[in-house]
């Protein structure tokens, strides 16, 4: 996985659809590392969510759910950091915490294309727990359940590309799982390679 600073400026500017300046730096300071780590955890909770009902061997079972505890407990313990300083501008841009992670939910959910699955951290009072309050926490769908994504989603958002076949984003080479691998060959076969 390639963690560079590069890699979450580029995040960053595609969450905001503009070239943030200067350049996002996720180690200036404790805010900009909070807001880096929350891009990745999450994406992995859902992950997990999605696949679990699809094994079939109990201890596959087990295993993702001993990893959706574990990426559960990161996801919520960045959460609360971040929503502590909700309403703090991230400096230099001038631009709430809050508004950072609206943003970032809203590139995953356009990433992996399939509605949504993802909320930043201050919403509509309607997406809220019981329908009444905006922060938010913990994301959960109408029945405070954890958000479930397909391995392909999965791949569109890691790779920043929005495209399961086509690597970038954290992962240039791709990923080295057998369904990555498997929409790889997909993508360099289209590429006559």
């Amino acid at each position: 996985m390639n963690l560079s600073a590069a890699t979450f400026a580029t995040v960053m500017n595609n969450a905001f659809e503009k070239p943030l300046e200067p350049p996002f730096d996720p180690y200036a300071n404790d805010i900009n590392y909070l807001l880096a780590s929350y891009v990745i955890p999450y994406v992995g909770l859902t992950g997990y969510v999605g696949a679990n009902p699809k094994l079939q061997s109990p201890t596959s079972r087990k295993l993702v759910a001993g990893l959706l505890g574990v990426e559960s407990g990161q996801d919520a313990v960045l959460r609360a950091l971040l929503y502590e300083r909700a309403f703090a501008k991230v400096y230099p841009y001038g631009i709430t915490v809050a508004e950072f992670t609206n943003k970032i939910s809203s590139l995953r959910n356009k990433l992996g294309k399939r509605g949504l699955k993802d909320e930043g951290l201050i919403v509509e009072p309607i997406q809220g727990a019981e329908g009444k309050i905006p922060g938010n926490v913990l994301v959960g769908d109408q029945y405070s359940l954890s958000f479930g994504r397909t391995p392909e989603e999965i791949l569109r958002i890691v790779y920043g590309t929005g495209k399961e076949d086509k690597p970038g984003g954290f992962y240039p080479e791709g990923g080295d799982g057998k369904i990555a691998k498997s929409h790889l060959r997909h993508h360099f076969n289209k590429l006559g390679v």
